[in-house]
């Protein structure tokens, strides 16, 4: 076995507990703040935690800690399993960006194993900068910069195009749309698509996000014939930059519906986004205007989802040129070795 694949996720803190919270947002400051001209990068992060602390561990106290870890775990359980199924002698592990086991962790773990040949997916269909992209440099750096390991790393990107995937999705959202005796072409009805946000700054200097965004929703509202629907976008708008608009808060306040029901795009477990900020916030604020409130569910659980992942990687693991599966050269990031099937 000299062939490793590492399955990157977000992460979240499994416990409500001050230490796990105050880790996981030193990682997410120190990855996305701009600290160039910060005179001590240290004591700005250590004091950008403090004060988000109390607010996002009372989120996490209220949720009773984020499933996201459980869920990818099983999710990856998954994915070796069908590889196995499908022949593939390889070795599989999880990481997260921002708790434990980081990226580093994980590629640390492969390297020990022998691994020789990494292959990186991200579990982010949608390709972001502080996501996809920021894995992907991630695991580039902690292989270029071992001396002692040299492994041929294979990465891929976005691949919210395939079409299993949207099928899956829409599937998912017409199922809860029909359980819920929901008519999405009924004016009293409104389907809105909640995407995660990104800083303004990222689309500014290229990122294809918000188009990815647009594409997807298209794509699964034409399959699930649910019709045209606003994009509102999750933003952490406390961090005083400039975000996607129009905020999903927005959105659903100018909802001349009845009641509206709320896919969240961006997410492939449930966690704080959408069990906190939609099923407790956003949902108070369109309670607050009288409107009724549904949100769909993340199918973090089809069964058609492991052979969509299985599907990604198959050909790398096969020796089959990625053009036949539709994978390309990634244009969000340069890597000789890095695809995604959203390419042009």
């Amino acid at each position: 076995m000299n062939t490793g694949l590492i399955v990157i996720h977000f992460g979240e803190p499994s416990s409500p507990d001050r230490q796990s919270v105050e880790r996981y947002l030193e990682r997410i400051f120190r990855q996305n703040m701009d600290l160039e001209d910060v005179t001590d990068p240290d004591a700005r992060i250590e004091a950008l935690v403090d004060r988000r602390t109390p607010a996002l561990l009372e989120e996490y106290e209220a949720i009773g800690g984020s499933p996201l870890n459980e869920q990818a775990e099983h999710q990856v359980d998954a994915l070796a399993t069908l590889l196995d199924e499908r022949g593939f002698d390889l070795r599989v592990t999880t990481a997260y960006q921002f708790v434990d086991p980081s990226i580093a962790d994980a590629l640390a773990t492969l390297r020990d194993a022998g691994c020789t040949e990494v292959i990186a997916l991200s579990l982010y269909p949608l390709c972001g900068p502080t996501t996809t992209v920021a894995a992907a440099e991630e695991v580039e750096r902690f292989c270029s910069e071992d001396p002692a390991w040299d492994p041929e790393v294979t990465q891929l990107t976005g691949w919210h195009r395939h079409p299993d995937y949207l099928r899956l999705r829409a599937a998912n959202l017409r199922s809860y749309l029909e359980r819920h005796d929901l008519d999405p072409n009924d004016s009293a009805t409104s389907v809105l698509w909640s995407a995660h946000g990104t800083p303004m700054k990222h689309v500014d200097a290229g990122s294809r996000y918000v188009s990815y965004v647009e594409e997807y929703c298209a794509a699964v509202g034409a399959l699930a014939d649910v019709p045209a629907a606003p994009i509102g976008f999750q933003n952490h708008e406390n961090r005083g930059i400039e975000w996607t608009t129009p905020a999903i808060e927005d959105v659903v306040v100018g909802s001349a519906a009845d009641q509206v029901v709320v896919e969240p795009v961006s997410f492939m477990h449930e966690q704080s986004e959408t069990l906190s900020e939609l099923d407790i916030e956003l949902a108070a604020e369109a309670t607050d205007r009288g409107l009724s409130f549904h949100r769909i569910p993340v199918p973090h659980d089809d069964e058609l989802f492991p052979a969509v992942l299985a599907d990604l990687v198959e050909p790398l693991l096969a020796g089959v040129q990625p053009e036949l599966f539709q994978l390309r050269r990634c244009v969000c990031h340069d890597g000789d070795r890095t695809f995604c099937r959203n390419a042009p």
